[in-house]
């Protein structure tokens, strides 16, 4: 097995509530590779080619206690039962109102207190460029209804795409909202900043937020103001201005509402590092896409090769439904019915420029 990433298997390997963690590493046949644990079903590496040869687009850590003491809980990680944020923490299903952990200011993030994030999933490889990560939720843990059957499906393909399919079911009515969080540098695991990367984001409306970084409910157009990527800017171009979105959140934190039509496969954004010539496409099925430029990262943590993580050193194209879309009847719906089967596609497409 090849290890441009030069981890040490060894140091991902221990047993976490009962269950043995260990580092699963996919390659193509053209030398890109994708490392992942399954605590978190989490992201660790990704090696793709640059001008100069391979780099590693994702940041991270280098071994599973640094995961697990982490202080940025998400990088690389499957997101859920709901990603992103319920306001209050409270939402109503079927007259019946439930109450989920408050983890992020009032409100609930990420699923909660051990959210999938946190818990470790059972893995199968099935080929050198794919593998499954599966976990059952039970019914009423971080207080959500049903218990749940969740799949997660990396391949890395020969075209250097990283592909997520999900797949959910349920016992009981439930709310569900997955994302992947990798975090991403294009100029490569330890580059500062991500200020130089050009970006472009498919989508001419935004959903502004408050305080909390709850939406305020109805979409506002991006136009006349720092949210509008719908042409290429660099993100760092217009991240501090005294506006009150970008201050609120000290930068990006928002979800784009994605041009496409709701359920169909089409672009959400582009990105691209002029350090490495690395271009990143994002395809996904889902109506919205969270920019997030990494604003409460404090650079106290070891990453990867002992690399520090100061706040905009990566930014999060996280995949998804609408943050607190249970309390917005006006917004897609994210119930999951008994008989149904949630799918969804994510692709990460690399290619390199110039």
């Amino acid at each position: 097995m090849s290890n441009k990433a030069q981890l040490d298997p060894k140091a991902f390997q221990g047993v976490v509530d009962g269950k043995e963690v260990r580092l699963y590493s996919l390659t193509n046949k053209q030398g890109a590779e994708a490392h992942f644990i399954n605590q978190g079903a989490k992201l660790v590496s990704l090696i793709v080619p640059s001008r100069s040869g391979w780099t590693d687009v994702v940041i991270g850590h280098d071994s599973l206690q640094e995961y697990l003491d982490s202080e940025e809980a998400y990088f690389g990680a499957i997101c859920g039962r709901y990603a992103n944020r319920v306001a209050k923490g409270s939402f109503s299903l079927d007259g019946e109102s439930y109450q989920l952990p408050i983890n992020n200011g009032p409100n609930t993030l990420h699923g909660g207190l051990k959210g999938f994030n946190a818990v470790i999933w059972d893995a199968e490889q099935t080929a050198t460029n794919r593998i499954a990560f599966r976990y059952v939720a039970a019914d009423g843990e971080e207080g959500y209804p049903g218990e749940l059957h969740v799949e997660v499906v990396y391949t890395l393909t020969e075209e250097h795409e990283l592909t997520i399919e999900y797949r959910a079911t349920t016992s009981k009515p439930t709310i569900l909202n997955l994302t992947n969080h990798s975090y991403f540098n294009l100029s490569g695991d330890g580059d500062a900043s991500v200020h130089d990367h050009s970006l472009q984001i498919d989508a001419k409306e935004y959903l502004p937020t408050d305080e909390t970084a709850i939406p305020y409910g109805a979409p506002a157009a991006v136009e006349g103001t720092p949210m509008d990527f719908r042409e290429p800017h660099l993100v760092g171009e217009r991240i501090d201005t005294a506006w009150d979105q970008l201050v609120w959140a000290r930068g990006y934190d928002h979800t784009y509402i994605l041009d496409k039509p709701l359920g169909k496969l089409g672009r959400a954004a582009r990105c691209s590092s002029p350090k490495t010539g690395i271009v990143m496409e994002v395809y996904t099925d889902q109506p919205g896409v969270q920019l997030y430029t990494g604003n409460w990262m404090s650079g106290n943590m070891r990453g990867k090769h002992g690399h520090r993580y100061p706040a905009r050193a990566a930014l999060c194209l996280e995949t998804q439904h609408y943050p607190d879309s249970p309390n917005r009847p006006e917004y897609p719906s994210t119930r999951l019915d008994p008989g149904q089967e949630f799918r969804s596609t994510t692709a990460f497409r690399f290619t390199v420029e110039g």
